[in-house]
Formats: C-alpha cells, sequence, structure tokens
C-alpha cells in the first residue's frame, strides 16, 4: 500500500513538471506597452480636426491677432463630423481644442480669446463639449489637443505662461469625459501677435513647459490615456506628415538630441529616427503617422477636388496601420462647420474598402503545421491559434527555437494578394525577419519578405496569388516566437485612377498604368461619368484648368483623378538677382519638372541667409488667380520658404505689392503651396521674394506658377 502511495505521488509529480513545462509561458523581450497603449494600438486609426480663424482665413497656422466673430459655423454639427470618421473604419477623433493661433474652442476660464467670444451661438457655445457627446452618442473615443505654442497669448515665452498652459490642460482632461490621447506637437516660439507686441519670441524647448511636470496633469486626471509627441512618452510622431511609418518600424524609441550632451524635447528631436524607431529602444514608443485627408490640416475650398481617394486612404493604411503604427487622419470642416461632400463620401467608401477586404481570413480552415510548438504539442501554444479571433492568442516555440517554419495547408485553393501577422505585443516586439512562399507546381517558391511585424504588418502583393499551400519562414529573432495571428486576404478588383500630366508647351496627357476600355474627363468642375468626353490624344490647355477624369472597364468605373493646372509656362522667362551657377538656374523653376529646383543656397554653410527673389515675364497680360509654390521634393529642408512675399507689375519696372505672409508647417508638409490673392489681379511680370527658408543660407524652388481659370 505504501508502494502504491509513493507511485501515485511520483507519477503526479511527473505530471505536473509535465503540465507545467506545458504552460510556461515565454519570458517577455524588451519593452512592455501598457494597457494604454494597448488600447492605442488596437484602435488602429482615429482622426485628429482642424477648425477655427484659420478656416475662414485661408491659413495653416494664425498669426494671432485674428478675430474670434470670424468663427460662426451655422450649421455646426459634430455628430456629421464624427459619423463620417466612424463610418471610414475609425475609432476616434482628436479635436484641436487649440491651435498655434491661440483661440481656445471652448469657454475656458484662462484667457478672454475663446469661444464664448465668437458670434457662434451668441457666445454661449463649447465646441469641444458637442464633440465628447457626439462621441459617447456613436461610441468613438475622444483625445484632445490643446497647442502649448500660443501666438496671442501676451505672457507667452514668460513663466506665467506655463501656468495659464497647464491651467488649460485641467480644464480639458477634468471636464470633458475619458480621454484615449493626449496630443502635443512641437510647434514651438516664433513670430506672433502676442498681445499686441507683434514680436518673435524664442523658448528653451527642452526647459520652457516642464514637460515632466506637465505630464502629470494627463496621468492624474487622465489615466488610461497616451501622451502623444515627438518624445512621446508614450507615442512618437513618425517623423513626416506623409502617413508612412518605415518599412522597417520597431515600436520601441529612444529620442535623440539634435545637440550631443542635451536633452531631446517635444520640437527639438532627431525627427527622422522616429519614421523608423530604436530597435531594443528603452522604451515602449510606437510611431504615429499623421497625415490630412486633403493636401493642408485647415479648410481651403482651392483643396476640394485634391481630397484622398478611398485607394488613396488604403495604400496610407498599409504603409501605417500595416507597420505597426496607427494612422490619424486631419479632417478639415468647412466655414459652416461640416466636412464637405467629397470628403464624407471618401471616408464612407474608404470604410467599406476595408470592410470588404478584410471581412474573410482565407487562411481559416487552414491546418497549420509548426516546425516546433512550445512545450512540444501544448494547446496553449498551438499554431492553430493564429486563425482565431482572439488577438492575444499565440503561437509559441520552445526557447531557444527563433528560426522556425510554419505551413499552412489551405482548404482548397485561394487567391490572395494581403498577408497579416501580429506578434503578441504583450510579449514585446520579438521577431526581426521572416518571408513567405506559397506553393506552385511542386515545389516552394518566395512571394514577400519583411523585417519587423510587432502589432501588425501587413504585406500588399503586387498580384494576385492562387494556390493551396503557404510557409511561412522566421529567419531571425533573438528569442522564441511568439506570434499571435496569420490571415489572408483579397482585395476587390478596382481601376487604378488616371494619371494626368501636361507638357511644358500645355498639351495634357491621361494615361493610366494598365490597359483599360476608355477614359473618360471633364474640364468643368464636374464629376466624370461614362457619359463624359473620351480622352483619345493629348489637348492644349494654355490657361489651365481643372482636369478630372475617370478609368472606365466593362461595367466598372474607377477612382477620379483631379488635377488644378495653372498657366502654361512655355513663353515664360525667369531671372534672378542671385548670380547664375550651375546650383542656380531659375529657368530650373518654371520648366514643369518636380525633380529640378532652382536654388541660391551657397557652399559655405556658414554664411547666413540672404533674402531672394525670382522674377518671370509671363509674356502677356494675365489675370491671375492665385499663386503656386512648389516646395523642393526631394526631403531636405534647406531652402524651403517660410516667409514671402509677392509683387505684381504690367511693365517689369513699377511693382504692386500683391500679397505677403508665410507658408506655415511647410518643413512637415512640403506639398504645392496656394496662395489666392483676395481680388484676382492683372499683371504680366510676377515677382517671388524668399523672405525667410526654414533652414541654410538661400531660397530653393521645385516650381513656381500662377492659376487663371
Amino acid at each position: 500500500m505504501i508502494k502504491m502511495r509513493k507511485w501515485i505521488v511520483l507519477a503526479a509529480l511527473a505530471a505536473k513538471g509535465i503540465c507545467g513545462y506545458a504552460q510556461n509561458a515565454p519570458a517577455p523581450y524588451g519593452a512592455l506597452p501598457t494597457k494604454a497603449q494597448l488600447n492605442w494600438h488596437e484602435m488602429e486609426m482615429y482622426c485628429i480636426i482642424h477648425f477655427g480663424v484659420d478656416t475662414y482665413t485661408n491659413k495653416e497656422w494664425g498669426f494671432g491677432d485674428e478675430d474670434p466673430k470670424l468663427v460662426d459655423p451655422l450649421n455646426f454639427n459634430a455628430a456629421q463630423i464624427v459619423g463620417a470618421a466612424k463610418a471610414g473604419g475609425f475609432k476616434g477623433i482628436i479635436v484641436v481644442a487649440k491651435h498655434h493661433d491661440g483661440l481656445c474652442l471652448w469657454p475656458t476660464q484662462t484667457t478672454a480669446h475663446n469661444i464664448s467670444k465668437s458670434n457662434w451661438k451668441n457666445g454661449k457655445g463649447d465646441m469641444v463639449k458637442e464633440y465628447q457627446l457626439a462621441c459617447q452618442k456613436l461610441g468613438m473615443q475622444l483625445g484632445l489637443y490643446c497647442s502649448p505654442w500660443d501666438r496671442n497669448s501676451a505672457y507667452y515665452g514668460t513663466p506665467a505662461y506655463v501656468d495659464i498652459y497647464r491651467k488649460q490642460l485641467k480644464e480639458l482632461y477634468g471636464n470633458y469625459g475619458k480621454l484615449f490621447i493626449s496630443w502635443h506637437d512641437g510647434a514651438n516660439g516664433g513670430d506672433g501677435y502676442y498681445g499686441g507686441s507683434r514680436e518673435v519670441r524664442k523658448i528653451d524647448r527642452t526647459t520652457y513647459y516642464g514637460w515632466d511636470t506637465t505630464w502629470t496633469i494627463t496621468r492624474a486626471l487622465q489615466p488610461s490615456a497616451v501622451l502623444f509627441g515627438d518624445v512621446g512618452p508614450d507615442v512618437r510622431w513618425v517623423g513626416n506628415e506623409e502617413g508612412h511609418a518605415g518599412e522597417t518600424s520597431w515600436a520601441t524609441y529612444d529620442p535623440q538630441a539634435p545637440d550631443a550632451g542635451r536633452q531631446p524635447a517635444n520640437g527639438y528631436t532627431k525627427y527622422e529616427l522616429g519614421v523608423e524607431g530604436t530597435r531594443n529602444g528603452q522604451h515602449w514608443m510606437p510611431a504615429e503617422c499623421d497625415v490630412s485627408l486633403r493636401p493642408g490640416w485647415f479648410y481651403h475650398a482651392s483643396q476640394n477636388s485634391q481630397v484622398k481617394t478611398p485607394y488613396e486612404l488604403l495604400d496610407l493604411y498599409y504603409k501605417s496601420v500595416g507597420r505597426g503604427a496607427n494612422l490619424d487622419l486631419g479632417l478639415s470642416p468647412n466655414p459652416q462647420g461640416l466636412l464637405n461632400n467629397e470628403d464624407v463620401t471618401s471616408l464612407k467608401e474608404f470604410g467599406q474598402l476595408l470592410k470588404q477586404t478584410f471581412a474573410v481570413n482565407l487562411a481559416k480552415g487552414a491546418k497549420l503545421t509548426a516546425s516546433n510548438v512550445r512545450g512540444k504539442s501544448s494547446v496553449k501554444y498551438s499554431p492553430q491559434l493564429l486563425v482565431d479571433n482572439d488577438r492575444y492568442s499565440y503561437w509559441a516555440t520552445d526557447d531557444g527555437k527563433t528560426t522556425p517554419q510554419l505551413v499552412l495547408n489551405l482548404a482548397g485553393q485561394k487567391t490572395f494578394n494581403v498577408i497579416r501577422l501580429r506578434e503578441n505585443i504583450k510579449l514585446g516586439q520579438r521577431i526581426e525577419a521572416f518571408t513567405v512562399d506559397a506553393w506552385f507546381n511542386g515545389k516552394w517558391e518566395q512571394i514577400a519578405s519583411a523585417t519587423s511585424i510587432g502589432a501588425n504588418r501587413l504585406i500588399r502583393l503586387p498580384r494576385n496569388i492562387t494556390t493551396t499551400k503557404v510557409r511561412l519562414n522566421i529567419s531571425q529573432s533573438p528569442v522564441c516566437i511568439a506570434l499571435s495571428d496569420f490571415g489572408l486576404y483579397k482585395e476587390p478588383v478596382h481601376l487604378e485612377k488616371p494619371i494626368v500630366g501636361r507638357s511644358l508647351q500645355g498639351e495634357v496627357s491621361i494615361q493610366t498604368t494598365a490597359p483599360v476600355s476608355a477614359i473618360h474627363y471633364t474640364l468643368d468642375g464636374s464629376t466624370p461619368t461614362k457619359s463624359s468626353a473620351v480622352y483619345n490624344k493629348p489637348f492644349i490647355l494654355p490657361k489651365g484648368g481643372l482636369v478630372k477624369a475617370i478609368a472606365a472597364d466593362g461595367n466598372k468605373q474607377g477612382e477620379v483623378a483631379a488635377v488644378q493646372l495653372g498657366l502654361s509656362k512655355a513663353t515664360w522667362k525667369a531671372t534672378t538677382l542671385q548670380g547664375l551657377s550651375e546650383r542656380n538656374k531659375p529657368a530650373y523653376a518654371i520648366d514643369d519638372n518636380p525633380n529640378t529646383i532652382w536654388s541660391t543656397l551657397q557652399p559655405d554653410t556658414a554664411q547666413a541667409f540672404t533674402p531672394a527673389e525670382l522674377t518671370v515675364d509671363m509674356g502677356s497680360r494675365q489675370i491671375i488667380k492665385a499663386f503656386t509654390y512648389l516646395p523642393r521634393q526631394d526631403k531636405r529642408t534647406g531652402g524651403l520658404v517660410d516667409q514671402y512675399l509677392i509683387q505684381t507689375s504690367m511693365d517689369g519696372e513699377k511693382w504692386e505689392l500683391a500679397v505677403q505672409g508665410e507658408f506655415s508647417n511647410i518643413k512637415a508638409n512640403p506639398v504645392e503651396q496656394v496662395v489666392t490673392f483676395k481680388q484676382p489681379v492683372t499683371a504680366r511680370y510676377i515677382r517671388f521674394k524668399a523672405l525667410h527658408v526654414v533652414a541654410g543660407n538661400g531660397a530653393t524652388a521645385a516650381e513656381i506658377g500662377v492659376i487663371v481659370n
């Protein structure tokens, strides 16, 4: 009997050991996400909403002297705006409660420069509250942004302003319900109104705001919110406003200051490092990819035809969410307080496209066989968990098994063009490289490869793949695998939108990347249909205008391409005061080639900036409605003009000021800048003066132009 009991005890201990081994979870690797960061990852997409005085002044950054009475959105409807975001598949919104112009969109006690001084609702309105209520009604999460830079406040640059700013944060974070994000950017100091001083004020970005102290406001009042900024501390800026994370994108990041020995801060980092992050960084600080639905962040009527299409948004989704980051899409309500129909339609169709693409995981029903499973045949770490609906159940390998293979025997032939992989990020970001093969004609052929995975990795293949078997090969990982998702998906069949181009002589061409039965176009601003004119050959459009085109094939038609063309430059001649050199060719600014650059930059980097100017003889008198400036497109900042003056002349001798202003945010968002004149101007000559640049000792321009239609 004693021997029998001893055998039972030993058997139980052995069973316990086997079971314990099977249940032994992999050790976490590196920095790990918090609960708030996990919520952020699961959201994947949200929108940031810009509305204020700039909506009425056609600017991107207000100077701070704008009258709050400008703001009077007679049809403001927060539910329409939030509802459009939700229809697009976005999970939340960020309200820009105060932009750099200093106007607060809530009735704050900290400054008279707020919504109560507007005509909207006779000064009794609160836009932030209306967004909060709309989010609650529609099941969307809410975030807030209050600009640290305030071009209106007389106190900006002094310790008193920091106290005001912190009181504003306390009002916002204490009175508008639960927030998912506290959003901050790096715009700090410069010229402004400052209570009437009209001067330049600079601050020490590393110390002025006392960020460590300021962040405690969020931590205390909104413990479930992540903090976003150039230096996080929870979510980092990706380093561009193109909506793209790096092909390799690490969720860990260690910000660095531009100058050795100094502390990084918002507006004071090597922002380009945010694109990829830091492998094995000390902080879990994934990237946010911010980009606007339109070229600018605020509403501009001239950009109504430039709203990103559903497939352009899908491409951004792959390059942000599909690289482990989140997509933050800018929405721009119009002066009436609504999103334009173009914006609403694009968001809705994008949301439908996402649903259609990811509705069916073609890997479900497959038999998954792995070269190694943690604890041998442990159900807890089975590869079959990769096709369930739990984001955090996962296939794991034994310690030391870092380059396993996984084969999916699909339930019959499947056709797909999108691969999705996810790691269980509760255990860190582990995998560093992998390939994917498909079974063709009795052998394996590689169809994809990538590096980082993290919260999401989407691979959009250049062609559809039809196969019965798929193989995943993990080729590099410092520790064992903890993969939580494997998906195969197929996008709906679609036609690419046409490409509209024009030669220097004004000849317009419209083409597609693949053959179609017809291309239809319009020149009157209307949306083309199959009843519109058919494009057969290039045509001359010397005065420019708005060209819209669609591709059609059978019963299908594609997305609308819309291009605003300026006046043809065939007869133009450009001159400059700066000495002509190989680097300084004014003709490069009017050759309709965005890859050539007019530049007055000097090799001597110690030389101070010298104002530059470019004069154009258009060959004949024109009625000019707007001026365009395309900054250099090579991702360099040297010579980017951010303050300018434009003059016009009938004879090239007597000049009149047409407009003077700034290209706000051009460093982060170097898109074509359109300067609309208050009144059309008749002139033969136009002069562009660069008064200040973002960096460097001279000015640059890829193209300048004018709009006459």
